[in-house]
């Protein structure tokens, strides 16, 4: 086993797959924080347009993790015109 963990093969291999492990957790952080702010963003304008009835929508929101969704709801607050507008859409 010591040869084989000495051998340049293998610590070719293993700074690879370190360097795509480091590369994988960059673009998972990138992820979780864009997801954070988008969070910030939805939270902020349910605040602004419908007060403190459109924040108790945020425990639902919060469950979503896809970012394309996120977006859409994002847009959405913009157009629709009730509360009930925008939980139909979730």
């Amino acid at each position: 086993m010591v040869v084989i963990r000495e051998s340049s093969w293998y610590q070719e291999i293993l700074r690879e797959g370190m360097a795509l492990g480091v590369a994988q957790g960059e673009v998972r952080g990138e992820e979780r924080g864009r997801r954070e702010e988008l969070f910030s963003g939805i939270e902020l304008a349910l605040e602004i347009k419908f007060g403190n009835a459109g924040l108790e929508l945020m425990p639902n929101i919060s469950q979503i993790s896809d970012l394309q969704r996120l977006k859409a709801i994002q847009q959405a607050i913009k157009t629709v015109n009730t509360i009930e507008e925008l939980q139909q859409l979730l």
